[in-house]
């Protein structure tokens, strides 16, 4: 994809990126250095479920506050949606940003709630 179609249309849930399925996402959490995790829901949707030490930032942010993460760009970074559609820029975005290695996961929410792997609940986000 093109610079300048980057820049133009990111958010345009079309296209490849880098997946990571649910299964494999709970075994890095589990895992000795686990993945860090943007959900770029709404933070309605945040508060009704999501992957346990996630960062919200809603995609209608993102752009805005990529450079201010409070992550590490050398870890790898999971971004997570309901159904993997508003992950897809948030992946070129985190990839514009310097994040090397950064994926979505395959499915989103719904997919890791198919699988029936754990999600907090807050009630405040």
């Amino acid at each position: 994809m093109s610079s300048l179609f980057r820049r133009l249309f990111w958010w345009v849930p079309f296209g490849r990126v880098q997946e990571v399925t649910p299964a494999e996402l709970n075994g890095e959490l589990r895992s000795g250095s686990p993945p860090q995790v943007l959900d770029v829901r709404t933070r309605r949707e945040y508060r009704e479920g999501h992957i346990e030490g996630a960062l919200n930032i809603p995609i209608t942010e993102l752009r805005s506050r990529a450079e201010g993460l409070p992550f590490d760009r050398g870890r790898p970074v999971v971004a997570v949606c309901l159904t993997a559609h508003r992950s897809i820029p948030a992946v070129r975005i985190l990839d514009d940003h310097g994040y090397g290695q950064v994926a979505q996961l395959a499915g989103g929410m719904v997919a890791w709630h198919r699988e029936g792997f754990p999600a907090e609940v807050s009630s405040n986000a």
